[in-house]
Parts: structure tokens; C-alpha cells; sequence
């Protein structure tokens, strides 16, 4: 099966940025952007509800290195 020339990787909360960027390697990707997403909870204040950040997501997006396609 052909691989994607475009792929995204999320940085799992059990690893490092570097794992992840390892991982791409390994599939034979480079990264060619970064993004961010915060993660919000929700909890009850009084009579309203407040979001409130508990970590960030982070995404990199992988071109096919050229000797892989």
C-alpha cells in the first residue's frame, strides 16, 4: 500500500516532542509544521460553567521525504 504524501502526528501524552518526531522518522516523514491546540475542561462555577486549560495538543504535519515516495 502507498503511503500518504502528507501525514499528521499527535505527540501522545506518554512521549516526548522528540518521540514523536522519531516516529515520523521511523515512517519516513519530515515535519514541515507545527500546531497547537489548547485542551479545555469544563467545570461548574456557581450557576455558570467555566473552561478551564488542562494541557496542550500538539500536531505535526509530515511531507514524505523524497527517497521514501
Amino acid at each position: 500500500m502507498a503511503k500518504k504524501r502528507k501525514e499528521r502526528f499527535e505527540v501522545q501524552e506518554s512521549e516526548t516532542i522528540e518521540d514523536c518526531l522519531d516516529r515520523m522518522k521511523a515512517e519516513g516523514y519530515q515535519p514541515i509544521r507545527r500546531m497547537e491546540k489548547p485542551i479545555f475542561k469544563e467545570e461548574p462555577m456557581n450557576s455558570t460553567k467555566e473552561y478551564v486549560p488542562i494541557r496542550q495538543q500538539i500536531i505535526f504535519e509530515g511531507i514524505l521525504i523524497e527517497s521514501e515516495r
